[in-house]
């Protein structure tokens, strides 16, 4: 630790210490009671709790989404990231002392120490400080319960500081300059920053609960590949013989839905790191989306949500969906928000691994959802061809989205989860490649896309086609099949799988009209190969890596 470090820690801990009125480790039950008596939420029904944001807090503010350059670690950031927006030492200390500030004058400070990472050994303490009882019933659906042998841990002296203000504001007039500017041009007067070196994050104006969850996960991914982990924006289950697996993929590309197997244990659902001892959960809990959710669609997520109990044993957080004045939610009205999320602990759910935690993965899935319908349903990939597909994060938005959207649109997602990806590129690609080769993982590229066209032509490939597909690479069923190298998108495709027609498997067949898929599939390569002479023309990537990239 640097002295600035001892000394802002110090001052936080002296800060607390002063106050009148700290509320420290309360329990569960007594953080749902009050955040109902103080009216940050209200019941719902069923007996979860449902509360609302201001408009400007339906989701993450990533323009107002900081990282402190410091010195001591600035050259392990990617900088040319659009995602990663520096803010300078000084600032931050100008935010820190305002905090402090507004610390200082809430009647009651609401404090918890949890910890990220179900693994002890790689467990990140995190003591929370906020002002709303309810934003801590929400760290302790998502962050974990302090191990017994917490002292195990590769942190355990490391302890991260996160305080989050939800309905505090930066003065515009203090920060003119310093963060960012409106389109009307005045300042903004939100900040989610984190100072990496003095293990500081700070949530100030935004009141999504999801800020906290995606500040501290961007911690992890920070810290742990300086400490040979892997961090990835994956879920995560196991077979009953013990063998695991990774599912990596961006919204609408069925990750969710494909980890809620029968036939294997969650770990979890968004956040796991990859050690040398095998795979773990950062998080204790899940942050559904709740948009058009339905109970034979999404069974296991809404009983999570919905089952019925006394409301301070529940402690289900619904956020942002429509309730009438009976307490009976609509998540099929997307008026406020299409981003109606709800947060609950991973304990809510029937078939999980209580220990999320499993052994080295034997296979990963990395999912897309390909509208061009060029992409095959399922294809196998070496390493290198892995570490670029991990690089490039592809999927696509759909025609009709967006206004003037008139055919699919190419999404590129550095390792399915950019934004909270802070460290330069090669760091995280050369990880997956050696972890892949030292532990013989296999990776599969899934489409749950378009098939037989574009979307609007095309058709959604059915979802028991892929259910096979993803069945068969798991079981190990495609590790002795024929395989065929696309020659330009750099996927290996197999000559035949379990259940599935053999005809879909190579997209190209699908297509009525040939010459319409040759050149649809040669606009999507150039469109890769655009994204990354964009992404990483400059980041000095291995020639081998770079020759994978479709339309190379």
């Amino acid at each position: 630790m640097n002295a600035i470090e001892v000394n802002m820690i110090a001052e936080l801990q002296e800060s607390l210490k002063k106050h009148s009125n700290i509320q420290e480790n309360l329990s569960r039950e007594s953080l749902i009671t009050q955040a109902v008596e103080n009216k940050e939420a209200v019941l719902t029904k069923n007996g979860s709790l449902a509360t609302w944001t201001p408009p400007h807090s339906t989701g993450r503010s990533p323009k107002d989404t900081y990282i402190v350059r410091n010195p001591e670690s600035e050259l392990n950031i990617d900088w040319s990231s659009a995602n990663n927006i520096a803010m300078n030492p000084q600032t931050f200390s100008m935010i820190f002392e305002d905090a402090l500030k507004m610390i200082d004058e809430k009647e009651t400070v609401y404090t918890t120490d949890r910890v990220i990472g179900a693994d002890s050994k790689y467990a990140l303490p995190v003591k929370t400080i906020t002002d709303k009882s309810l934003s801590q019933v929400f760290i302790d659906n998502m962050f974990r319960p302090v191990p017994n042998d917490l002292d195990k841990s590769i942190f355990a002296n490391d302890e991260f500081h996160l305080i989050a203000l939800p309905n505090n504001k930066l003065n515009k007039d203090r920060y003119k300059g310093l963060v960012r500017e409106l389109p009307n041009g005045e300042t903004s007067d939100i900040c989610v920053v984190v100072d990496f070196d003095q293990k500081i994050g700070i949530v100030i104006g935004s009141s999504y609960m999801g800020a906290m969850k995606k500040l501290m996960f961007t911690v992890m991914n920070y810290y742990l590949p300086f400490k040979g982990v892997l961090p990835l924006h994956c879920s995560a289950n196991e077979g009953k013989n013990g063998d695991s697996a990774l599912l990596l993929g961006l919204s609408g590309t069925g990750k969710t839905t494909l980890s809620a197997d029968p036939n294997r244990a969650l770990l979890g659902d968004d956040e796991h790191g990859w050690s040398d001892d095998g795979i773990f959960n950062f998080e204790n809990g899940c942050y559904a989306k709740m948009i058009d959710i339905k109970p034979e669609n999404e069974p296991e997520i809404y009983e999570a949500v919905m089952h019925e109990d006394d409301y301070t044993k529940h402690g289900a957080i619904i956020e942002n969906a429509m309730i009438y004045p009976n307490g009976e939610l609509d998540f099929f009205d997307d008026r406020f928000t299409p981003n109606s999320r709800a947060s609950y602990p991973l304990n809510f759910l029937k078939n999980i691994k209580e220990s999320s935690t499993a052994g080295n993965p034997n296979t990963i899935l990395f999912l897309t959802a390909d509208a061009y319908g060029i992409l095959p349903p399922i294809s196998k990939l070496t390493k290198e061809q892995a570490m670029l597909w991990f690089l490039m994060g592809y999927t696509s938005k759909l025609a009709g989205t967006e206004t003037g959207v008139t055919e699919p649109q190419a999404t590129f997602s550095r390792f399915f989860g950019q934004p909270f990806m802070p460290c330069n590129p090669n760091i995280y690609a050369e990880m997956l490649g050696e972890k892949m080769e030292k532990h013989n993982t296999n990776v599969f590229l899934i489409n749950t896309g378009w098939s037989g066209g574009s979307y609007g032509t095309g058709s959604r490939i059915k979802l028991k086609y892929t259910r096979a597909m993803v069945d068969a690479a798991l079981n190990g069923k495609l590790n002795d099949v024929e395989y065929t190298e696309d020659k330009l998108f750099h996927v290996n495709i197999p000559a035949v799988c379990e259940n599935v027609p053999t005809e879909i498997l190579n997209p190209i067949n699908t297509w009525e009209n040939k010459e319409d898929y040759k050149n649809t599939a040669e606009k999507l390569a150039k469109k890769f190969s655009v994204d990354f002479d964009k992404s990483y023309g400059k980041q000095n990537i291995p020639e081998d890596i770079v020759s994978q990239c479709p339309g190379k």
